[in-house]
């Protein structure tokens, strides 16, 4: 496995694997080709299909900031064979094909080549939580001394910026408010939430900050702001949500906040190496369902849970998550998505207290549940995998393709 680093990346949504990842490929391609007078960029499949709604091409332009000399090319019905983020850089001179590059966005802002680019070898000699379970067990070590032992003590610096960020953007989300960008026309919640929250008693106030806090981020996400992936940005705020609640309404202090974060990027990043999160592949529960995962581990472990429960947790959270589809409404970060954070930050908590209830002994493995999310990710069929063909995204299309307009004066 690689850093945790690749978990948790700092940068503007609203997509991870549509905005991030492409913006990325750009500025290598960029770098490499610095005196091109031309470039092509085509993408296929998934890309494609929801591209304009995710602000593919705006990213991309943004960094090689030359509109006159730079074609996109849209091709939905074409995915190229290794992932369905699939794109092609071509750079040209005097007309003539001076390099060209195949490169995938593969989820979380993350690329990958047949050239091996990206290829910067592995920090963790295991590779399962199995694995990692043992190791801690029979050191009678924690999660968290297993991510230092390999990453060093600086990734606890790393992790402070991490914190400090998710912090921030739950904080700007909150006070917030006005219409998101794009064509669904969508209001801004997190701030009157948060307010009706803090007015409130009872187990009502605690769960509508949790709500609050988790649709801060993801409306900041959705509006292009600066977010942590945690793993993606479209499941960027489940982590933060809680983590934010624990400081703040449980008291937690910073530096077990962010020992906590230690132990969800290990999570995530046994679910990126053995499975996937790209919400493009598998769906959303490769999304969100690892975001839930991780959230609940780190609590449990703020909390004071053992090995075994953290694993509990945070198999509990993933498990419930098994099968959820990816169909946003005209390629929005929006709807379901903004919703669904909220729903997730409180089932991660859930799935966190119920492990602690427990000796941390289960039947279905961690590393099981990641298995049959890939088999889960194969069996749903593509229009059901970020593209906006089916479920909820084909619906409410139909819907407001029938709403009665108003007519022009």
């Amino acid at each position: 496995m690689k850093s945790i680093r690749e978990i948790y990346n700092i940068g503007y949504g609203p997509s991870s694997s549509h905005t991030m990842g492409p913006s990325r490929a750009a500025g290598l391609f960029l770098e490499k080709n610095p005196g091109a007078e031309k470039f092509r960029v085509t993408l296929y499949g998934s890309l494609a299909l929801t591209g304009k709604g995710h602000g593919t091409d705006s990213a991309i332009l943004k960094v090689i900031d030359r509109p006159d000399a730079v074609e996109i090319v849209w091709k939905p019905d074409i995915s190229l064979p290794r992932h369905p983020n699939g794109m092609l850089f071509e750079a040209f001179v005097q007309g003539n094909t001076v390099d060209s590059w195949e490169v995938y966005s593969v989820g979380g802002g993350a690329l990958w080549d047949e050239l091996g680019t990206f290829d910067d070898g592995n920090l963790y000699p295991e590779t399962s939580m199995a694995e990692v379970m043992k190791w801690c067990l029979d050191e009678g070590c924690t999660f968290v001394d297993y991510v230092e032992k390999y990453e060093g003590s600086e990734i606890f610096t790393y992790l402070e910026e991490v914190w400090k960020q998710m912090q921030e953007t739950v904080e700007k989300g909150l006070v917030t408010e006005g219409v998101l960008p794009g064509a669904l026309k969508l209001a801004r919640k997190a701030s009157s939430y948060n307010i009706k929250a803090l007015q409130s008693s009872g187990s009502s106030r605690p769960m509508g900050m949790l709500f609050a806090a988790a649709l801060a981020v993801s409306e900041e996400n959705a509006g292009g702001g600066r977010v942590v992936t945690a793993p993606t940005c479209g499941a960027s705020g489940v982590l933060p949500a809680l983590m934010y609640f624990m400081k703040y309404d449980q008291e937690m202090p910073d530096y077990r906040i962010i020992r906590g974060l230690a132990t969800a990027g290990l999570i995530g990043n046994i679910v990126k190496s053995n499975g996937s999160i790209s919400g493009a592949e598998v769906g959303c529960q490769g999304e969100l369902g690892t975001a839930c995962a991780m959230a609940a581990g780190a609590a449990t472990q703020i909390w004071g849970g053992t090995p075994r429960q953290i694993e509990y947790a945070a198999e509990m959270g993933f498990e419930h998550n098994l099968g959820l589809t990816c169909d946003p409404v005209m390629g929005y970060v929006q709807i379901p998505c903004i919703e669904r954070n909220a729903f997730v930050a409180q089932k991660a908590r859930e799935a966190a207290l119920y492990a602690l209830f427990s000796d941390g002994r289960h039947m279905v493995s961690f590393d099981d549940v990641v298995k049959t999310m890939m088999e889960t990710g194969r069996d749903m069929q593509a229009k059901y995998r970020e593209t906006s063909l089916g479920g909820l995204a084909h619906v409410c299309l139909r819907e407001l393709s029938h709403m009665p307009r108003k007519n022009k004066k």
